[in-house]
């Protein structure tokens, strides 16, 4: 089997847009400061609490975050993210993408820090099978320790004969990816500015990752 693993959000599911839309009813016009606070925030809660759950992590962190700002939070509404998971977009070029690797033979996976609940829900609405999932609920880290991917290989041994990670994030996807020797492809949506020396290959959304994938295979 080959398998094309992802992270799912920020490269499958509108991870930012869904939150700042849920966070927006909250902060107001100081909503992008608090989304932008929130990321260092929820990279910190994971270091220091690796076996939370990903619902407890973003309360946790939106907490932490409206507190650097200097936004009060209404009693609960650090539950935000978690309210509103469902509603996240999927982007609009992950059928077509995902549809492709599975016509080519690929099977799909996903490498998430969500935890199992929250990521049942996002899955529900892919428009593609999702046939492995990895979550930090399961392996007790956050990436990106390299726990997702080496659960990843007990899960497959003996049933892959290729792998590929596509992933959104330069930090929590890639860099660890290139660690371990995985083959990666960076779906760099955010154009984030960071080395893509250490990627396989660099695409700006799904639109050109079957080609890429395939690229790598030759």
């Amino acid at each position: 089997m080959r398998w094309v693993t992802f992270d799912c959000y920020g490269t499958l599911a509108d991870w930012r847009g869904g939150m700042t839309a849920a966070l927006r009813p909250i902060a107001g016009d100081r909503t992008d400061r608090v989304m932008a606070a929130y990321y260092d925030e929820e990279r910190e809660v994971e270091r220091e609490n690796p076996g939370m759950r990903y619902r407890d992590v973003l309360a946790e962190g939106l907490l932490r975050a409206a507190a650097s700002e200097r936004v009060t939070l209404p009693d609960g509404a650090e539950r935000a993210f978690s309210e509103h998971w469902a509603e996240m977009p999927i982007f609009k070029d992950v059928g077509p993408a995902l549809s492709a690797l599975r016509q080519a033979g690929w099977s799909l996976g996903i490498l998430t820090n969500c935890d199992d609940e929250l990521i049942a829900q996002t899955v529900a609405r892919m428009p593609v099978e999702i046939d492995e999932i990895v979550t930090a609920e399961q392996v007790g880290s956050y990436k990106p320790a390299h726990g997702h991917w080496r659960r990843f290989g007990e899960l497959t041994e003996g049933r892959r004969d290729a792998w590929v990670h596509a992933a959104n994030s330069w930090i929590i996807d890639i860099r660890p990816a290139s660690e371990l020797g995985i083959p990666r492809v960076w779906v760099d949506r955010d154009r984030s500015g960071h080395d893509p020396s250490i990627a396989d290959a660099v695409v700006p959304d799904l639109t050109g990752l079957p080609r890429a994938v395939s690229d790598l295979q030759r």
